[in-house]
Formats: structure tokens, sequence, C-alpha cells
């Protein structure tokens, strides 16, 4: 996608349409784990606005809540409040933005969390209908158009402008900069196994999927802690969660799904039941979590029971 951006946020009223992301290029783009980072600068094309640009400008003027694309028209409902304030964070960062005279290109992170997507050239649809029987579209966060006819569509994201992209390479498991002691050390910590898994500081961008299904290959309980593990299990659940993931990535890029077993299911491939769980540290996020309590056997701490780490 390389050419002069249109942009609207999912909103009636509410546009960064022309002072922060309209008429610029897009230049560069890095992904680091949930994170993905646009590089934009100023468009350097003389020429007038274009139609799509100039019915967003008027848009913007009368809060129309409709987006005309040619003959494709996108509603989108007011913000609700955590939406504005998101805005609003974003609009406050813009002395980072890039500006419409030129200068240094400014990047937008587009952080993901557990919902987030993005989708190109098309919107996202309802799986199935909803309890009324409607199909209802998700709201975009924000619908980035290019002049080459294209467009990028962000659904459940947070952005705000950087000067540069934040990465930590080392806590990349498919990296080659990835700190594999670091990681090991995360491991062998008091803290259930499950927690850890999911701590982005030391595995970024493996997910509750992956989570579910490399602590089910590698035989371990979620809730077990690290501590109570031997050296050669836990360098065994680091090299099949490199595996897992490498695998997940390279069936995404070739339009494929893998073959789970754990993760939504109710009994495990060899006919277990499964137990499901909502599990997290104290204060934090809840993640579902499936595991076979007859594949998985728990580790016990010294006091006969599944104690959850302190520290």
């Amino acid at each position: 996608f390389v050419g002069q951006v249109v942009a609207k946020v999912g909103g009636s009223s509410r546009k960064i349409n022309v002072n922060d992301l309209n008429a610029l290029r897009l230049q560069d783009s890095q992904v680091h784990g949930k994170n993905l980072f646009l590089a934009f600068v100023a468009a350097s094309s003389t020429l007038g606005p274009s139609v799509e640009e100039t019915e967003l400008q008027k848009q913007a003027a009368t809060g129309s809540s409709s987006l005309v694309q040619g003959k494709q028209e996108q509603v989108c409902a007011p913000l609700t409040p955590p939406q504005e304030e998101e805005l609003q964070e974003l609009q406050n960062s813009r002395p980072g933005a890039p500006s419409a005279t030129g200068g240094p290109g400014s990047w937008l992170r587009f952080h993901f969390g557990l919902f987030g997507s993005i989708r190109a050239n098309e919107f996202s649809r309802a799986s199935r209908a909803n309890k009324r029987g409607d199909w209802k579209d998700p709201i975009p966060r924000l619908v980035l158009y290019f002049e080459s006819g294209g467009f990028l569509v962000f659904y459940n994201c947070r952005m705000h402008w950087c000067s540069s992209p934040l990465a930590d390479p080392t806590s990349d498991i498919l990296s080659a900069e990835f700190h594999r002691g670091r990681a090991l050390d995360a491991l062998r910590t008091s803290h259930p196994i499950c927690y850890t898994l999911l701590d982005q500081r030391y595995f970024s961008g493996l997910g509750n999927i992956i989570k579910n299904e490399v602590l089910y290959l590698v035989k371990i309980h979620p809730l077990t802690q690290g501590s109570l593990l031997a050296q050669s299990d836990l360098e065994h659940l680091l090299d099949c969660a490199i595996q897992f993931t490498s695998n997940w990535l390279q069936s995404k890029l070739q339009g494929k799904g893998l073959h789970l077993q754990i993760y939504q299911k109710e009994q495990c491939p060899l006919g277990h039941v499964v137990m499901k769980g909502a599990l997290g540290p104290p204060g934090g996020w809840k993640r579902l979590t499936w595991w076979c309590p007859q594949c998985q056997p728990a580790v016990l701490s010294g006091d006969g029971d599944l104690t959850l780490g302190t520290e």
C-alpha cells in the first residue's frame, strides 16, 4: 500500500482526516509482537484534493456518519466512551504527527491487544447471527484509504503517535536476537508456567492459543510453578513454543490453519475429558485455559498443593 492516505476514525463526528493523516504517504511499516508501526511522511503531490478527500472534509464539517468510497458506503456508529478517550489520546499526541508541510516522518503505533485485528481491502463481518437473529458488523477503529484503490481496516486496537518503533527483538521468540537465557530465567520462577508464557516482556507475540497448545504438547499442567520443573523440561517447553509459533506463522502465510489439539476442545486427542478455567495472576488478566488432567498431571509443591507464586 503505497500512496496518498485518506483516513477516518470510526465515529460520526470525530475524524483525523485532514490534520493528522489526510494527504500523507505511507513510507514504511514494522511489526513487533502485537504492535504494528506505520511511518508516514507528507505527500509531495501538489495536486488538489481527490473526490474522496473532499467528501471526507465535507463530512468532517457536517458530522455525517457515512464514508463514501466509490459506490461503497461504510456506516460507523458514534464512538463509545472508551473509544473517545482513546481518540483524544491520539489527538493529544499530534505534536509528533507528520505535518502537512513535510519534515521527518512519524510513526503511528497500533497495539492489537487481545482482540485487535486488521483487514486488507475488505470489512469484517460477524461470523454468525447474534441472539436477535441479525448480523452486526464490528465497527472499525480506523480506515485508511490509498490512492491506489486499496484500503486497510483496523478493529479493536489502540493507536498513538511515536517518534520511532519501540521494540525489543530479544523478547521475540522468532527473532534471531531472541534472548533464550532470559526467557528460561523467567520460566523457572515460582509463577505458574501459564502466566509466564503470556508475559510479553519475555515472549512477545505469544498468545493464548499457543500457550494452551504448547503446554499440552509438552504435557505440563498450566498451573505448575516453573521452579518445580527440571531444566530439561524448561528447555523442551521453550523449544516447543518456538517451533509451534514458527509453524503457526508459516500456516498463516499460506492461508492455512493448524490442527489444534486442546484449545476449545471437550476431549483431548486420547479421548480424555478436558478441563477449562480462567487463569491469570492476581490483579491481572484472566485467560481461558484448557488442559487435560490425565495428559498434563499436576506437579505439586512441597505442601502438596498447586500453590500460586508470590513473586
